[in-house]
């Protein structure tokens, strides 16, 4: 089960390449990202280009802030096989998802990290999955999928995920793309 809110970029307002004023599922802590449909055309990834075999009609972009972040504070379960007992006991793992890229030759890219955080909010963990650069895509535009799995910290309650756009070069356009962002738990013996 996905645990994110929203992680395809499928629901709330957008659907161009304009810039939007909130997201569902996330805070907008900083610039102002877009939620562009794969048929806006124009050199952004189409349903042609790398990306999710499965995606939906949208994927976020950085809009046209040099750096754009989105926030989202998800409760991990308190009871079931992946509740507080089985994580405090180190018998659950997670599993970090997202398919990330950019444009063509350019630099511009999205970064993705989860910090696991006790009952008082303090980081126990992180892990960070990005950005795609222009090498890894062979210069083409287009998003390619990244993963992290480890041990959920024991004691951890909530899981922060930062999704941060940024724009490295010339232009009013931040390329960096993400879709399809998961995190999803598991017990060691595999039960969701």
């Amino acid at each position: 089960m996905n645990l994110v809110v929203n992680g395809d970029a499928e629901s709330g307002p957008g659907g161009s390449a304009e810039p939007v004023g909130s997201v569902t599922g996330w805070v907008v802590a900083q610039g102002a990202p877009a939620l562009v449909g794969y048929d806006v055309g124009g050199g952004y990834p189409t349903a042609a280009d790398p990306g999710p075999a499965r995606r939906g009609s949208r994927f976020f972009s950085g809009g046209n802030s040099p750096r754009t972040a989105l926030v989202q504070n998800i409760a991990l379960p308190t009871a079931g096989p992946t509740g507080r007992a089985a994580v405090d006991a180190g018998q659950v793992r997670y599993t970090l998802t997202a398919w990330l890229g950019g444009y063509a030759a350019q630099e511009d890219g999205a970064r993705l990290s989860v910090e696991f955080r006790d009952i008082a909010g303090t980081p126990v963990a992180l892990s960070v999955l990005g950005p795609v650069g222009a090498a890894e895509r062979g210069a083409r535009t287009g998003l390619l999928k990244r993963t992290a799995s480890a041990a959920v910290p024991p004691g951890s309650r909530t899981a922060r995920l930062l999704l941060v756009f940024t724009r490295s070069g010339g232009g009013t356009s931040n390329d960096g793309y993400a879709d399809a962002v998961t995190l999803s738990l598991t017990t060691t013996g595999g039960r969701k």
